[in-house]
């Protein structure tokens, strides 16, 4: 779910709690303008959102070192853990940025 989805998501909640129709929130407060919303309300919380979302930085654990190549090896399966780690470590940093999230390395 996008950054815009999950605001829009949490705007239509919010509204339905207070007695308002889904149809009614999408056309009178989730109109867009712009890169925002028409509605100066919806469009100030649409702001503090993104600020919100922007300050939030995840710090990753340190990356594995390479291993050294072993004087016996056969093959490069020594290897194999090395770059399964570097590729969850990618795939976790992607799965945070997506959710509008900062990450350091």
């Amino acid at each position: 779910m996008s950054l815009r989805e999950q605001f829009e998501a949490a705007v239509i909640a919010r509204m339905k709690e207070s007695g308002f129709l889904e149809v009614e929130i999408r056309v009178e407060c989730l109109g867009r303008s712009g890169g925002g919303y028409s509605d100066g309300s919806v469009d100030a919380y649409w702001h503090f959102w993104n600020e919100s979302r922007s300050v939030v930085v995840v710090e990753m654990p340190p990356a594995p070192a390479e291993p050294e190549e072993p004087e016996c090896a056969i093959d490069d399966s020594h290897m194999d853990a090395y770059h399964a780690a570097q590729r969850m470590r990618n795939a976790c940093a992607k799965a945070i940025e997506a959710a509008g999230l900062k990450v350091t390395p």
